[in-house]
Formats: C-alpha cells, structure tokens, sequence
C-alpha cells in the first residue's frame, strides 16, 4: 500500500508539473504613456492655478435659458445617450455572471417515470414484464475552489469593464452637450447673417428709390437704376438661403433632443452672452486631464480591464479542482419513496490539468497580451489627442482675440466707406457703382465681424469639451 500511495504522489506531481506548462514568453510590450512627460507648449503655457475647471453645466455660462431647457431634454430623451446607459447595464449584468462562477451553485431536481421494464432483461420480478414508477428527487451543489484566482481575476475585469461603460457614457453625454451648444451657436450666427443681409438689402433698396427719382428728374439713367436693381436678387436669394439654414439646424437641435422637426420650429432665436474670461486652463494640466475627460478615463479602465484578463488567462496553465456532492432519494414505486431507505447521497472531487492543449492556451494568453497592447496604445493616443484639443481651443481663443480687434477696425472703416459713397451719391458727386461697392464691402464686414463673435462662443463650447466638461467620474 504505502508503493502504491507513493506512485500515486508521484503521478500526482507529474500531472501538476504539467499542469503548470511553460507559458513561453508571451509578456506585453507597450508602456502607458505619462502624461507628465508630455510638453504642453506655448498655448498651455499660461496655465494658472486661479482657473477653475468647467462646470457640469458649463454650457449656462452662456446665459440662455432655451440652450438649457434643450440640453435638459437631451439628457432625458436622446436615444443615442440611452443607449449608451443601456450599455452600461449590460456590462453590470456581464459582471454579475462573472461574480456567479465565485460563488457556490447548488441545483434542485425532481423526476418520475413510468415505466414498462423487459421481462427478459436484468430486471428482476416482480418488476420483469410489469409497469412501475421510477422517482427521484435530488439537491446538488458544486464549488470552484479558484486556488488561483482566477474566476476572481474574471470578475475584476467586468467590473472595470462596467466602470469603463459607464465613463464612455458619460463621454457620449458631453459629446451629445457639446453637440448641442454648437448647433445652438450655429444658429445664432446664422440668424445674425441674415439680419446683416436683410439690412443690406433694405439700405440698396433706399438707394434704389432714390435713384428711380433722380431719373424722374433727369439726373439719373436707366444705367444707375438698373446698377443697383441687379444686386436684389443676389441678395434675396442669400437671405433664402440663411433662412435654409435656420431651419435645417432647427431640425438637427430637434433631432439631437430626441424629438421630431415639429418640436424644432417652436426653437426661438437663441440670445446668448458669454460673460467673464473663459480663455485660460487650470493648472497641472496634463496629470488632471487624465481623471476628468471621459475618454481618457474610459481607456484608462479599459487597460486595467485586459491587465486582469492577462492574469485571468495565466491561471489557465494551471490546475483546476472543483467539489461537486448531491443527495436525494430515489425508489421505484410510491410506497417507499420517502423512507431513510431510500436516501442516496455523494460527494465528487474534480481535478483537471491541462496537459496537451496544442499550444490554445499560449495563444489565448498570447490574445489577451495583444488586446492590452492594443488598449495601452489607445489610451496613449487619447491622451496625446486630449492635450491637442485642449491646446488647439486655446490657439483658437486667443486667434479670434486679434481676430475680433481687426475686424472691429475693418467694419468701422467700411461704415465710413459707406456713409461718405451714400452722402456724395446723394450730392451728386459720384456714381451707384461706387454706392454699391461700398454696400457690398460693408456687408462683407459685418458678416465677418458675426463671425468672430460665432467663434468667440464656439471656441468656449470647444475648450469646455477638451477639459472634460466638469462631469464627475470615478477614475480610480
């Protein structure tokens, strides 16, 4: 006995040994990037610790209560952004199925069958030939020891798979916001066109009047006359146009609120003012950015994901033990059913090692090595595309401050232009061309001029959305 128990040690060592098979060098090969250690240039380089980070309401900076009440409706009713929680809830039910392979199973069940045993089989009498009742009733349990941990390492990774679903979500929020200020922006901007147009056109129509009576009297032609007629058209069709506009970013605000184009023709003229300084970014940028933009913290919680399946994956090479026991009671017929006679019960321990697996297992831990490499990389490149985006609002801002200065100097002088061609027009000093080049060149002015001011706005929506938008997010 005592040969027999030693070989059976022996045995048992050479199958653990082989169970513990060489993983090869299968290790992964990116390195997460160190957000530190990126420069962060002359645009960030006034980066102040006075500076606070967005708001989660960032956008009522903007003083517009029709841009809140739609980004309200958004965040209740937009399908996209309901999807995205929904995906949240499937990423916490995946979680709950891996938590279930940590915990014991125990199953119940319950049989009879009726049933006409042979006459000439292994049956005895009085069975042999006749009908009878076969009933059992069984509770079973079996329990994974996880000596490895690794149905636990399983279950840390769906949950940091539900902290990464939930930080994409709230990334398809600020997206779904940003969206909807710059559209809302977009809006106003094309409204502030068409009013420059419609002014221009109200002014060339004056000087048209003016023009057809200074024929009546004679100190006008035909050619005067028909100088100026000629720029209505243009000018109506531009205004149709901005009224196209209007009306197509109407139905795109109604669409990203989750409602139909009806719900956009009751949208107002937006009415916004930016108040206060929104052009500088708070300090220690680069190692902050990284818990606050939601992209970022989606990777972030995507690498520890595949880091845990990587473990997960390694407890594959080894052995695996599982307890396994039941008890019930069983008897042909009803009569003894549920006598102690009838009790049957057993326990069934389970080792299994893997020995000869073809090389699967090195190739599914060569997969989950590749999967994090691959998720590293990502949230490198996110990381990068984070502080251009932060770094890009910024050049923006302070572009569109020498922007706004040059434009204000351009309009003036074409005011000017204007008044002195309409005052000498009306003197009988010059011609209508030079009326209406004056006109055009200050309409072109003061669309430029709404312009800046459009993207004195956009580039606050902008900056807002590269820090993160103020949402809250567990990043660690």
């Amino acid at each position: 006995m005592k040969q027999l128990a030693s070989a059976a040690v022996v045995v048992a060592a050479a199958l653990l040994a082989a169970g513990c098979a060489d993983m090869g060098n299968v290790k992964p090969q990116a390195a997460q990037l160190k957000p530190a250690d990126l420069s962060p240039g002359k645009a960030l380089s006034a980066a102040s610790a006075n500076v606070a980070w967005p708001d989660e309401r960032w956008w009522e900076a903007l003083h517009d209560e029709q841009l809140n009440q739609l980004v309200n409706t958004a965040l209740s009713d937009n399908p996209s952004l309901r999807a995205a929680l929904a995906r949240v809830r499937q990423a916490e039910a995946l979680a709950g199925v891996a938590k279930a392979a940590t915990l014991p199973r125990v199953d119940a069940s319950a049989s009879a069958d009726r049933e006409l045993y042979s006459a000439h089989s292994t049956i005895p009498a009085p069975l042999a030939g006749n009908y009878a009742w076969k009933n059992t009733a069984t509770l079973s349990g079996s329990y994974d020891l996880d000596l490895w941990g690794r149905n636990r390492d399983a279950l840390a990774a769906a949950l940091d798979e539900v902290h990464m679903a939930a930080a994409e979500s709230q990334m398809a929020r600020l997206t779904l916001e940003t969206s909807i200020v710059r559209s809302y922006i977009q809006l106003s901007l094309a409204y502030a066109l068409q009013d420059s147009v419609a002014a221009n056109l109200a002014q060339r129509q004056r000087i048209l009047d003016i023009t057809r009576r200074r024929k009546a009297v004679g100190i006008a032609t035909d050619i005067d006359v028909t100088s100026i007629e000629t720029t209505l058209p243009a000018g109506r069709r531009e205004h149709e146009q901005y009224g196209e506009t209007i009306a197509l970013l109407r139905n795109q605000l109604a669409a990203l609120i989750g409602k139909g184009p009806g719900d956009g023709d009751a949208i107002a003229r937006p009415m916004l003012t930016l108040e206060g300084a929104h052009d500088a970014v708070p300090a220690n940028l680069p190692a902050e950015l990284v818990g606050r933009r939601p992209d970022i913290v989606a990777q972030r919680w995507r690498v520890e994901a595949s880091g845990t399946r990587i473990a997960s994956a390694k407890k594959d090479f080894y052995p695996n033990i599982n307890l396994a026991a039941f008890a019930g009671v069983q008897s042909l017929g009803f009569g003894h059913f549920l006598e102690a006679s009838s009790q049957m019960r057993g326990i069934t321990p389970a080792v299994s090692l893997p020995i000869f697996e073809g090389g699967r297992l090195r190739s599914q831990l060569g997969n989950q090595t590749a999967l994090y490499d691959g998720a590293v990389e990502q949230y490198n490149a996110t990381v990068i595309q984070a502080m251009s985006d932060v770094a890009n609002a910024v050049v923006k801002i302070e572009s569109v401050k020498q922007q706004d200065l040059l434009a204000q100097r351009a309009l003036d002088s074409a005011r000017r232009q204007q008044q002195l061609a309409e005052r000498a027009y009306q003197a009988g000093l010059t011609d209508t061309l030079n009326v209406i080049n004056a006109q055009m060149t200050l309409l072109n002015e003061q669309q430029q001029m709404a312009q800046v001011a459009s993207k004195q706005l956009d580039n606050f929506a902008l900056l807002m959305s590269a820090l993160g938008g103020g949402i809250k997010l567990d990043s660690h």
